[in-house]
């Protein structure tokens, strides 16, 4: 874990955030409360283009993300996942939960 991980969260659109940097252990709890802060309403959109590494913590705040989504009655679509996170959620057997099918 590097001690220059950092994480970023930018308003792109109307209910679309765009993620860069580091989504991994060291700055999944900083990543959840930055896209919760934004991430109102009940469908949303999350670009992880800029997404540099992902890991199960990072897997894990998507998948919070998500819940949040649904209780709000809406939906959150995921955009732009790597080939690696969607490796992952495949192997958790959680791809289908986040629309990573």
């Amino acid at each position: 874990m590097s001690a220059a991980a950092s994480f970023a969260v930018t308003v792109a659109a109307p209910d679309t955030l765009a993620v860069s940097g580091s989504f991994t252990f060291a700055t999944a709890a900083a990543a959840l409360a930055a896209c919760r802060k934004h991430l109102q309403s009940g469908n949303a959109t999350l670009d992880l283009a800029g997404v540099s590494e992902a890991d199960s913590a990072g897997l894990a705040v998507l998948l919070a993300l998500a819940g949040d989504a649904r209780r709000r009655g809406g939906a959150l679509r995921i955009v732009n996942a790597s080939e690696s996170l969607r490796a992952l959620a495949l192997l958790a057997e959680v791809d289908r939960l986040l629309g990573l099918a």
